[in-house]
């Protein structure tokens, strides 16, 4: 009853724990089973070694009465320890099994003999046959949502580690391309068990990706100073337990490593290179860390900048949107410095599921340009179809319905037209900043002669919502631009 009223991210969170907890009571229970079967075996194999000792012992005894008192008297002897044995509890006869002192044993015990019991055999059959197993990763769990599917939060294509489902603690995996890829579960779900680094942590930007970052480095105990070019944003952390810098310059001097997320190539660079910048505070040892989304020719001039002062740099620009910036579940891709990329690890877990190394510097910057130009391309086609189906008279929420049942079935393609149905375009990830993406996206393909038709259609669409007033809305308000 309350997890029907919670969102996907948390059903999935309740089911993941349900599901371990099922796991670990198998593994128990297997555990129990096994090791009474064992004590079972022991317990039957000692039964045995008696029965034989005793029953050499009776032979003995009733050939030494045959010589001394005839054979009457032996069958007499034979028949009263049948009896006995018959008339004898099990309780008593597990007493009578009992270690006893050295010496010679009682008279009636040295005849008595033990068959192997079917109790215990009964026993653990019922037992297993009563158990049933939790079902396994590849079975549907019959209680679940039908409507939601369970999903592994990060994959790679031939992945070296398996991850469980609920830890927080990052696994370093070297793939093949020689990238690194470091993996965290859903940081709502175990937030308690990162370990913050004593560095100091600045944070400069503080829009609606910044804002989300900040405050989960707050909530995992890292130390914070911040900046935003409008100061009032920064009242807010300051609250929660942040420290005020003046300026980039003041916050990268104070700070052992210095975050940046800005909104575009120009304020990535105005914010090092500008007065009061960030390379003014830049001395040997210091560390620079850009998410800012730009192209690979910026990235890398700024590194260049940063390096010349004796700096360190790293690029790591992020995927996702404020949702997932506030839930602390973004997709870090990183390059540079990798010893800096190390020292960031503890930072990276609080506002991320999953980061990758991937090399050198301008390697983030262009694989981001190309996750988005795919994002934003797709976000075009969503709402091409939604106005189609509009004009040929067909429900847009029963073709919604479909693709949700379908291949293409995602959160992203549920919020999204689910905003173009509510009319909603509070925005999530700005609609400018994704033509911005497809904009340098398009640049790059031009820079080593590779043809990207599909993202230049689609750039076009945004520029023309652009040219409707839809910047500052979100992305999905790219439908605008096909009922106008």
């Amino acid at each position: 009853m309350i997890k029907i009223n919670k969102g996907k991210r948390f059903q999935q969170a309740v089911d993941a724990v349900e599901e371990f907890l099922r796991k670990t009571k198998g593994k128990d229970q297997a555990s129990s089973h096994n090791s009474n079967e064992e004590k079972n075996r022991r317990n039957s194999s000692e039964e045995r070694g008696k029965q034989s000792a005793g029953e050499e012992k009776r032979k003995a005894s009733l050939s030494e009465g045959k010589l001394k008192k005839g054979t009457g008297e032996g069958k007499k002897r034979v028949s009263s320890v049948s009896s006995e044995r018959g008339s004898k509890s099990p309780l008593k006869r597990a007493q009578d099994q009992s270690p006893r002192k050295r010496g010679r044993p009682p008279k009636d015990e040295k005849d008595l003999t033990i068959p192997e019991s079917s109790t215990v055999k009964r026993v653990m059959t019922g037992t297993v046959a009563g158990f049933k197993w939790p079902p396994s990763v590849s079975e549907p769990m019959k209680d679940s949502d039908p409507h939601f599917h369970h999903f592994l939060l990060s994959q790679t294509e031939k992945p070296a580690v398996c991850y469980q489902a609920i830890t927080k603690k990052l696994k370093v995996c070297e793939e093949e391309t020689g990238s690194t890829s470091i993996q965290a579960a859903d940081s709502t779900a175990v937030n308690g068990s990162i370990t913050p680094t004593d560095k100091k942590i600045g944070f400069l930007g503080l829009g609606l990706m910044g804002s989300g970052i900040v405050s989960n480095l707050l909530k995992m105990g890292h130390t914070v100073t911040v900046w935003n070019r409008t100061a009032e944003k920064c009242d807010l952390f300051i609250q929660e337990g942040a420290r005020l810098g003046r300026t980039p310059a003041e916050v990268v001097s104070t700070c052992d490593i210095t975050f940046a997320c800005v909104s575009d190539p120009k304020a990535a660079k105005d914010l090092v290179l500008g007065p009061s910048g960030v390379l003014q505070g830049i001395r040997p040892g210091k560390c620079y860390v850009d998410m800012s989304t730009v192209d690979a020719d910026t990235v890398t001039e700024l590194a260049q900048v940063i390096v010349s002062r004796g700096g360190r740099f790293l690029e790591a620009p992020v995927s996702g949107n404020q949702q997932l910036s506030n839930d602390g579940m973004l997709v870090i891709l990183a390059a540079g410095d990798r010893g800096l990329y190390e020292d960031c690890s503890s930072c990276f877990q609080a506002m991320g599921k999953t980061s990758f190394f991937l090399g050198e510097v301008g390697n983030a910057a262009k694989m981001m340009l190309i996750v988005n130009m795919v994002q934003g391309s797709f976000m075009a086609t969503i709402a091409e179809g939604l106005t189609l189906a509009q004009v040929t008279g067909q429900s847009q929420q029963t073709l919604l319905d479909i693709l949700n049942q379908g291949q293409l079935a995602s959160i992203f393609l549920d919020q999204k037209c689910q905003n173009i149905l509510q009319g909603n375009f509070k925005p999530d990830f700005y609609l400018k900043y994704i033509q911005k993406d497809l904009r340098l996206a398009i640049a790059l393909g031009d820079s080593v002669n590779h043809p990207t038709p599909m993202a230049a259609a689609a750039n076009e669409v945004y520029k023309r919502a652009k040219a409707l007033d839809q910047s500052d809305n979100d992305m999905s308000a790219v439908y605008r631009a096909y009922i106008h």
